[in-house]
């Protein structure tokens, strides 16, 4: 079993409380520090202050909007490029909280870091088609390793990146439960009363803290659901997560082909990551919603669901767009792209199975469903999947049924392709992260 440290007597658990409160409020600073100069930035450069990079895209001129993901990616390759220049001579710490956590004492290479937060910075501010939400849970973290080490134990550091980064999911996901079992399913990989403890009160005062800087809904995303649900409902979940089972494996292999085949163009790193964001830009000539992490279309398409033959084009648009930024090795999340595809899929199941209606609740449903399972099945953390669904909707009414379709996608993933994709993630973005 794994364990970070022994059980903590009552005045080290107050303590490590207290440090929790603190850390989830650094963690939702650094999170709003983000989300404000990704903003930032797209008001100046794009022109736009709706905060939609659909938008945005959809105002641009066609060669503004083809050209401004690839020079986005241009300038962080050519960040990450000069700052491995400038310390190739010099030993490495890691540069990712997963990384962190694998080390001897969770030590991180804060330089790095910050220097892959402002690539990923430039890059999801330009229209790439990959997660911001990466960014911010590896800037909360790394708020939390520096605030460890000054006024914490060594024994410690690791459990405060922890904190750290359950705080920030928690502040970019508005899901408190889900940032603490993605630590305890997919860090830990264990249950600990001691570890999670700490690590639940930072992801809830992270949340609180985000929701006093920002006011505004509870939720992440707007759903309404109406009835309740029948024998049909839990078949239609079920099945989503069959066919999410196999989605998975299929997702995660087309996101590692994606990368060996940009690295077979031996490109270096502000080419490659250019020739990314290119390829996002070519797509959005289709259609600008290929722009972005895909939060707004999954809540457009979570208000009404589209036409069939339209949710196909956006689907192999998006798709393509999400493949090339993350197989250029744009420095970002798969969180959220993961769960688009997982909408999709969801309501492409549930309008074939209902001869092409749309608009109906099956149709929310099933791309509800296809969110929880997609994620349960790449990431192999049923739990966490199903819960944070749940809790950034709101309808907490499906988590019965999640959690039993979550369970099959996960266990159907894991026997077809035993790695989840944080670890292939990871793996494959070391040859271009900083300092390698």
């Amino acid at each position: 079993m794994q364990r970070l440290h022994v059980y903590p007597d009552i005045r080290a658990m107050f303590r490590r409380l207290l440090i929790a409160t603190l850390t989830g409020v650094l963690a939702a600073l650094a999170v709003a520090v983000f989300r404000h100069s990704m903003f930032l930035l797209e008001g100046l450069f794009l022109g736009n202050h709706s905060g939609s990079l659909v938008a945005a895209a959809s105002e641009l001129a066609p060669w503004r909007r083809a050209l401004t993901p690839a020079l986005g990616g241009l300038a962080a390759g050519l960040l990450l490029w000069g700052w491995q220049r400038l310390n190739q001579q010099r030993p490495h710490a890691p540069t990712d909280y997963m990384e962190a956590l694998d080390t001897d004492e969770g030590r991180f290479d804060y330089g790095g870091s910050l220097v892959k937060s402002l690539a990923s910075l430039l890059v999801v501010s330009s229209g790439s088609a990959i997660g911001r939400e990466g960014a911010m849970i590896l800037l909360a973290a790394l708020a939390a390793s520096l605030f460890a080490r000054r006024y914490t134990p060594k024994s410690e550091w690791k459990l405060w990146i922890a904190c750290g980064a359950a705080a920030g999911m928690s502040s970019a996901y508005h899901a408190p439960l889900a940032g603490s079992l993605f630590i305890a399913e997919i860090l830990f990989g264990t249950l600990m009363l001691a570890s999670l403890g700490p690590v639940a009160i930072a992801a809830v005062v992270a949340l609180l803290t985000t929701h006093l800087l920002s006011p505004g809904a509870s939720t992440l995303y707007n759903v309404q659901l109406s009835g309740t649900l029948t024998a049909l409902d839990y078949a239609l979940m079920v099945g989503t997560g069959l066919l999410a089972g196999l989605c998975g494996p299929l997702l995660m292999w087309l996101m590692q082909y994606s990368h060996s085949l940009f690295l077979r163009l031996k490109l270096s790193p502000p080419w490659q990551l250019a020739l990314g964001g290119l390829i996002v830009g070519l797509l959005s000539l289709l259609t600008p919603t290929v722009w972005g992490n895909g939060y707004s279309v999954v809540q457009a398409f979570l208000l009404s669901p589209p036409l069939l033959t339209t949710l196909v084009g956006i689907v192999i648009c998006k798709l393509l767009a999400v493949l090339a930024s993350s197989g250029s090795g744009a420095p970002g999340g798969v969180f959220t792209p993961t769960l688009f595809v997982g909408m999709a899929t969801g309501m492409l199941f549930a309008q074939i199975i209902s001869m092409g209606f749309p608009g109906t609740d099956m149709a929310i449903l099933a791309g509800l469903a296809g969110m929880a399972t997609l994620l349960a099945a790449t990431t192999h953390a049923p739990i966490m999947s199903a819960l944070m669904v749940c809790e950034m909707t709101g309808q907490y009414v499906l988590l019965p049924g999640l959690l039993i379709a979550c369970v099959i996608a996960s266990v159907l993933s894991r026997t077809l392709r035993h790695d989840s994709i944080y670890g292939e993630h990871v793996a494959e973005h070391r040859q271009i992260d900083v300092g390698r």
